[in-house]
């Protein structure tokens, strides 16, 4: 007969997992007792010389620890030096606490540190002092001065009708020593919110590192501290904004857009286009000493919570690319610290030595005026920057000269080269980064704002193939610099068909969506009710021509423009690393058009129209 199996048997249940040494509370951690290395070099020494008379004492030591036997072994050892001479009982005292401790030295040395009174000396002045301390732990961050002078204000109106036994005042010193006596993690709850003091306090771990290139690649953007020039008119156009990619395995750059549009998705897809894509440095009028062979698949794209890493287009790209994205919490830039790192870096030894250079905090700036000595053009920033990045930033070690960037990516790529992209690869690639929206088939092409789209291609499809309330919607990529085409998806060739506008005049040549939106707005100015071409037209002529008075203007006065009515004109003209260098009208686009369309519009347009998403 086989034993009774007792399923409630304590002695069989499972063990409780234990915790990890790093997320063990202080309260539940194994504290281990402070050693002689704890102790200043003075108490160090004591203890050895105690430690050091003991064993003395002990070797010739035949009987107990007494005074008929301790004094003539003291007397003997001490008869040079009769004034160091310790008495019998703190000898045997200084034993005892050695035994006591299991033979650590450092129970031989004074306990300074616990000396001194441990009590209040002033007491009835508690709910005054609460008061003052409830009036420091405030948002509005008040000094301890501050709280210190409510604290004396209440007690002296208290006093007032007191006649005996008045309420003792603590000096400023006491108050302060009781402020900081507070535990630090509550202050800052209070004074800064928990995100802050959750950020001061809290355990802090480490990042699994990858473990080849293009394993963990980080994006993010920033404005640049630094004031450029249009490449032709040689005026002030603001502070661009730089969208960047970095190999964290390596350290080094994969890839950059250079823009005035505030980030958006146009912004992480042309950056990420131009990481994943071999880098072309021919047309650069500049000779580089090193290659940038820093290009390739990714395997995870770490993004931040922008509007513009959330993007459906984004998410549809990287997922067909096979490339993972990977959010980091909200407020949390400190997860992706390699790119956050090296904006730092750009900052302190690239841009600083730029005149024009701007500075994060204004109580920096002091006297400098930076659109006044900005002399740097927006083209050969871009080429100088490319320039630092391939043959500085890339050649150099890091401070803690742990790597050099580029030996780095060599090594990686060595031992497991990434995956690359041919032609048609590259071609799909860029396809999958454009702007995808879904657009109905009519008789007459595709409308996306308020522009017609048709072709013979696309009429022979209408011909050929019968559509359905279903798949007559069919889903468009756009270019957001160039909309004088679009590519269409035919299910049943499987494939995207370039269609152009219909637009006669040649408005759509070059233009990007963003200025578009922005004619739109003018043109309703001009006729509210008709949205044709013609009025399209009007409207664009009624830009160029503006722009161009300004211009003039400008070169004609002695007094500089507002950078901000200029950095306006650098979004409209498009000025960027893959655009253009200059917001210059050529002639042939300008033409005579009436004085009064525009009013004054122009200067308000960026107030209240988004970026394209």
């Amino acid at each position: 007969m086989t034993d009774f199996f007792n399923e409630f048997d304590e002695s069989l249940a499972p063990l409780k997992p234990q915790t990890p040494t790093q997320y063990v509370k202080l309260d539940d951690a194994n504290l281990i007792k402070r050693d002689l290395d704890t102790f200043n070099d003075a108490l160090k020494s004591q203890a050895l010389q105690r430690y050091k008379l003991i064993s003395s004492i002990d070797k010739k030591l035949s009987r107990g620890w007494t005074q008929q036997n301790l004094d003539p072994i003291l007397d003997d050892l001490f008869k040079e030096n009769t004034q160091d001479r310790p008495n019998w009982r703190t000898v045997a005292r200084w034993r005892k606490k050695y035994i006591d401790s299991n033979g650590n030295i450092a129970s031989l040395a004074d306990k300074n540190h616990k000396m001194g009174n441990r009590t209040k000396r002033i007491k009835g002045d508690d709910k005054f002092f609460d008061k003052a301390l409830e009036r420091f732990l405030d948002a509005k961050r008040p000094t301890i001065a501050t709280a210190y002078q409510y604290y004396k204000d209440l007690i002296i109106i208290e006093n007032e009708n007191i006649v005996e036994g008045k309420i003792p005042i603590i000096s400023y010193t006491a108050f302060n020593k009781r402020i900081k006596a507070i535990p630090p993690y509550a202050v800052a709850v209070a004074r800064h919110g928990k995100f802050k003091a959750d950020q001061w306090f809290a355990y802090c771990s480490a990042h699994v590192p990858p473990t080849r290139i293009l394993e963990r690649v980080e994006i993010d953007h920033t404005p640049l501290d630094l004031i450029l020039l249009d490449d032709e008119l040689l005026i002030p156009i603001g502070r661009p904004y730089l969208t960047l990619l970095i190999d964290v395995f390596s350290g080094c750059v994969l890839g950059f857009h250079l823009s005035y549009k505030s980030p958006s998705y146009v912004s992480a897809a042309k950056a990420i286009t131009h990481a994943i894509k071999p880098k072309k440095l021919d047309a650069m009028s500049i000779q580089l000493q090193n290659d940038w062979p820093c290009f390739g698949k990714f395997e995870n794209l770490v993004v931040d919570n922008g509007a513009e890493f959330w993007s459906k287009n984004l998410e549809h790209a990287c997922q067909s690319a096979g490339i993972n994205i990977q959010y980091n919490p909200v407020r949390k830039p400190w997860l992706k610290p390699v790119v956050e790192r090296f904006f730092k870096v750009i900052n302190q030894y690239l841009i600083s030595e730029f005149p024009g250079k701007t500075f994060s905090n204004i109580l920096e700036k002091e006297e400098y005026n930076p659109e006044k000595d900005a002399i740097i053009r927006f083209s050969t920033f871009v080429e100088e920057f490319q320039h630092w990045i391939v043959d500085v930033y890339h050649q150099d070690s890091d401070s803690r000269e742990t790597h050099i960037p580029i030996k780095k990516w060599q090594q990686g790529y060595d031992v497991y080269p990434p995956l690359t992209m041919n032609e048609e690869d590259e071609a799909r690639f860029t396809m999958l980064m454009r702007i995808s929206d879904s657009r109905t088939l009519a008789r007459n092409g595709i409308k996306f704002e308020e522009l017609m789209y048709d072709s013979t291609a696309l009429a022979d499809y209408r011909k050929h193939y019968p559509q359905t309330k279903e798949t007559v919607k069919k889903l468009i990529k756009v270019d957001p610099d160039d909309i004088s085409k679009i590519y269409v998806y035919l299910e049943e060739l499987e494939s995207y068909l370039e269609v152009p506008c219909t637009d006669p005049t040649g408005y759509t040549d070059g233009l990007s969506i963003y200025a578009h939106k922005m004619i739109k707005k003018i043109n309703r100015e001009i006729i509210r009710e008709s949205k044709d071409v013609l009025g399209l037209s009007k409207a664009r002529m009624a830009i160029h021509e503006r722009v161009k008075q300004e211009q003039e203007f400008f070169i004609a006065s002695k007094t500089k423009s507002k950078i901000t009515a200029v950095k306006k004109q650098a979004q409209i003209a498009d000025v960027s690393n893959t655009g253009k260098g200059t917001i210059k009208i050529s002639e042939e686009k300008t033409a005579p058009v009436q004085k009064n369309i525009v009013n004054d519009t122009f200067d308000d347009w960026d107030d209240d129209l988004e970026a394209f998403e």
